[in-house]
């Protein structure tokens, strides 16, 4: 953040912990950036309050993925799985997979 320029806009859909929000606030709160914008949190149960309240901050739900194209692919990727499996074999995504 300290090599920003003051006209950035910080975009962060990927994960909260990419940054450090208390760094984040105050290069906000001085302007040492000019916005961001925010669809993950470090903890969504508990977005800071400082951070809620800057005018130059828009804060989204974690819904970055809400596009019809991308939910789209989710479902193609859910039938997908469900015919590999109905088939016998191991879904492309598997998730907790036991060895």
């Amino acid at each position: 953040l300290k090599l920003t320029k003051r006209s950035a806009i910080l975009i962060n859909t990927a994960r909260g912990p990419v940054i450090n929000e208390n760094d984040l606030i105050e290069a906000l709160e001085m302007g040492k950036i000019a916005g961001a914008g925010l669809d993950v949190f470090w903890d969504e149960t508990k977005i800071p309050k400082r951070l809620i309240k800057l005018s130059n901050v828009v804060l989204t739900p974690h819904i970055a993925s809400a596009t019809i194209e991308v939910r789209l692919a989710m479902a193609e990727m859910v039938v997908d799985s469900v015919r590999a499996v109905l088939n016998g074999r191991m879904p492309e995504t598997v998730v907790n997979m036991k060895k």
